[in-house]
């Protein structure tokens, strides 16, 4: 029987920081966001480059790496920074690439991305 474990975040919002279903693991979309709430300051690349650490620390958190990413949605508050996001984006995955969608979106408090990963996470 398939079970769904869900793993709260420490944050006031009402969803799961991950969700663990079927073998998998969703991560609900991550900010750039400091423990205060406000949003880092930074370029696309500093604020890419934190959400990308925040992801990898949940993963390792559940026993899962970013080698597992199967697939990502990605939201940009512009896409003028596309190109300075891949350049930073990739180097966070290497040759082992997952899915991805990208769209431009207002995104909360004018942060300039967003991203969040579905994961392979059969039980260990």
């Amino acid at each position: 029987m398939n079970q769904i474990e869900r793993f709260p975040t420490p944050l006031p919002v009402p969803f799961s920081k991950a969700v663990r279903a079927g073998g998998f693991l969703f991560l609900s979309g991550q900010l750039a966001m400091a423990a205060d709430g406000s949003i880092v300051e930074g370029d696309i690349a500093v604020q890419t480059r934190v959400v990308l650490e925040r992801i990898a620390a949940t993963l390792q958190e559940l026993g899962s790496g970013m080698a597992d990413v199967v697939k990502t949605t990605v939201w940009l508050g512009s896409l003028d920074d596309f190109a300075a996001f891949n350049d930073e984006y990739r180097k966070h995955f290497g040759a082992g690439l997952p899915a991805r969608s990208t769209v431009e979106a207002r995104l909360y408090r004018n942060a300039k991305v967003e991203i969040e990963v579905m994961a392979f996470a059969p039980e260990r």
